[in-house]
């Protein structure tokens, strides 16, 4: 088994007999004998095409990533391998991601930061501020992630909507074929799709239209899903406001219209990367482990285009 952090030894828990554990940080420097590797934990956020070292394990049968996306690794294993994603890992971090940058928004939060570099007292010109009480969200994304969100909003008072890739009446879902009717009744929208062909793009000029004046966007998902000429178009007119986590292209260029626009909350792709985030990534990769040396189904699992 490779895993990619030495710290992961102890938080993988009991280890089975016959496994050795092996510590390989840098895909990029990887050990001259590669045979014999059947259980993979690349890095989190790795800029290397990890991808790519895969091909390189001819024994390889398992890749468990630290990640809940799987858009870089879908499709492009070589057969026989399961790709297993860690939905669950970042559920709380992600979920207070979106729960800061609304609440950052709503309460302008960047306006007092800017005055506060200023040295300004902008009581007068930043008050009242708006406030997320009353407010109608729709979360698109209905996943264990968007879950964990709408647990932190309920005790907000606001008027939650939950929308996944299909409808789910008996749990009161909606599929995203009835977004054209729901987002001009929300005052925030949340995305927390993966990133697949039919989320790619998502929120374009109609989409965005569709919202009311006043809106807030937050993308916690992955860039591609929002169409960035038609959202910079968007926010040119100051008729929304956007937090993103996440852009396309990423990182963002430094002359990026995007950084400058007073209506745009950016952070640079932090929503999952939290001190908490290695204990429980590691406690599923070692649960993971178990399972497969035991015979046992893997969890997580990536189907087609999950």
């Amino acid at each position: 088994m490779w895993i990619a952090h030495p710290e992961g030894r102890d938080l993988l828990g009991e280890i089975p007999d016959g496994v050795d554990v092996q510590v390989v940080s840098a895909p990029d420097e990887l050990p001259a004998d590669a045979t014999g590797v059947r259980f993979w934990v690349p890095p989190f956020l790795f800029k290397h095409d990890m991808v790519g070292v895969a091909a390189k394990l001819p024994d390889l049968r398992v890749v468990q990533l630290l990640s809940a996306g799987a858009d870089g690794w879908v499709g492009r294993l070589p057969a026989g391998v399961v790709l297993c994603d860690a939905r669950g890992v970042h559920d709380s971090s992600t979920a207070e991601w979106a729960m800061t940058a609304i609440l950052a928004h709503l309460r302008s939060f960047p306006l007092f930061v800017r005055a506060q570099a200023e040295h300004e007292w902008a009581q007068a010109r930043a008050t009242p501020t708006d406030e997320l009480a009353g407010k109608r969200v729709l979360i698109v994304g209905a996943g264990s992630i968007g879950n964990a969100l709408r647990a932190r909003l309920a005790p907000f008072d606001v008027t939650l909507t939950m929308v996944a890739r299909t409808a789910r009446p008996a749990e009161g879902v909606y599929g995203v074929a009835d977004l054209p009717r729901l987002l001009p009744a929300a005052d925030v929208v949340v995305l927390l799709v993966p990133l697949t062909e039919q989320t790619r793009g998502l929120v374009d000029a109609r989409f965005l239209a569709a919202l009311p004046d006043g809106a807030l966007l937050v993308n916690a998902a992955r860039g591609p899903v929002v169409d960035t000429a038609a959202l910079v178009a968007e926010l040119a007119t100051g008729r929304i406001s956007a937090a993103l986590d996440v852009t396309d292209p990423e990182p963002l260029p430094a002359d990026h219209p995007l950084w400058d626009m007073p209506n745009v909350l950016l952070t640079p792709h932090v929503g999952g990367s939290v001190r908490g985030l290695l204990g429980r990534a590691y406690r599923l990769a070692g649960q993971q482990l178990r399972r497969f040396v035991a015979g046992e189904p893997l969890i997580n699992e990536v189907v087609g285009e999950y």
